[in-house]
């Protein structure tokens, strides 16, 4: 069975940076299970791996046009610090959850300068080029169920009680 739209896809893979460092990689640990063509992985990646089937591997190079997009400078912002909890020891590297207009942000603290944390709303991965070393492990489709709630249930996946 070939990878297409609706069908439940089950990979192995590696992600590298340009330098060849690993970012992430499901070695190790749960394969990265996912609906195939509703958005759940990026957009080159869905796109390389549409048409291939259970046993086949590949290496993609993905532009950051087609992963988490560019860096978009706006998204950084200095808050004041009393922003935060009083008796929080706040870091660089931190993350946090922020309320924008757009809903929720998952926020990285880029630096801690006093009373000022200046904060990013950038993908971690914004502005890179990831290398994607994959092996198509399985291939089925989807139910109507995981179709009709937008996710994989079973191994994988998500369960419900």
């Amino acid at each position: 069975m070939q990878i297409a739209k609706h069908k439940v896809v089950s990979i192995n893979y590696t992600l590298t940076d340009q330098a060849d460092t690993v970012l992430d990689s499901s070695e190790g640990g749960d394969l990265l299970v996912y609906i195939h063509g509703v958005g759940h992985i990026i957009p080159g990646l869905e796109n390389a791996l549409a048409g291939k089937a259970a046993g086949d591997t590949l290496k993609v190079t993905v532009p950051p046009e087609q992963a988490y997009g560019l860096r978009n400078e706006a998204l950084k912002q200095t808050v004041p610090r009393d922003r935060f909890e009083p008796d929080m020891d706040i870091e660089a590297g931190m993350r946090f959850h922020a309320p924008t207009e757009d809903g929720v942000e998952i926020v990285t603290v880029t630096m801690v300068d006093g009373d000022s944390v200046t904060v990013d709303a950038n993908h971690p991965l914004a502005g890179m080029t990831l290398n994607f070393s994959v092996e198509v492990v399985e291939v089925r489709d989807a139910s109507a169920e995981e179709l009709s709630h937008g996710h994989v249930h079973g191994p994988g996946g998500h369960h419900h009680e």
